[in-house]
């Protein structure tokens, strides 16, 4: 759910197959998500001009403090997760994710 409302926050209303494409998971499993997301009216369903079958979802105004709050958590942790890494560690630890992520790329979520 976190990933859903991070997403609409950083790029607004979208539809539940573009959100499952952003992030490389099936419909379903965001659908499940947007549902859970929309009975705690973090997010509201809206009409979509674009496509009449897709609906385009939104963050509430609930939603917003709630995505802001987690992701203000996240990053004061971060931060102290980070305090006593060296500059050689750090790099070292970018070097592996970027690794990780590329070989990921070939990974089919379907």
């Amino acid at each position: 759910m976190r990933a859903v409302l991070h997403l609409l926050r950083q790029y607004g209303p979208m539809t539940v197959p573009d959100m499952g494409r952003a992030q490389a998971l099936s419909r379903q499993f965001v659908q499940r998500m947007v549902n859970d997301a929309a009975a705690r009216q973090l997010v509201e369903v809206t009409p979509n001009p674009a496509h009449k079958r897709s609906s385009l979802i939104r963050l509430t105004e609930r939603g917003t403090t709630v995505i802001d709050a987690v992701l203000a958590r996240e990053h004061a942790a971060l931060l102290r997760a980070g305090e006593d890494l060296t500059d050689e560690e750090v790099t070292a630890c970018l070097r592996v994710l970027s690794r990780l992520l590329d070989n990921l790329d070939d990974v089919d979520v379907n």
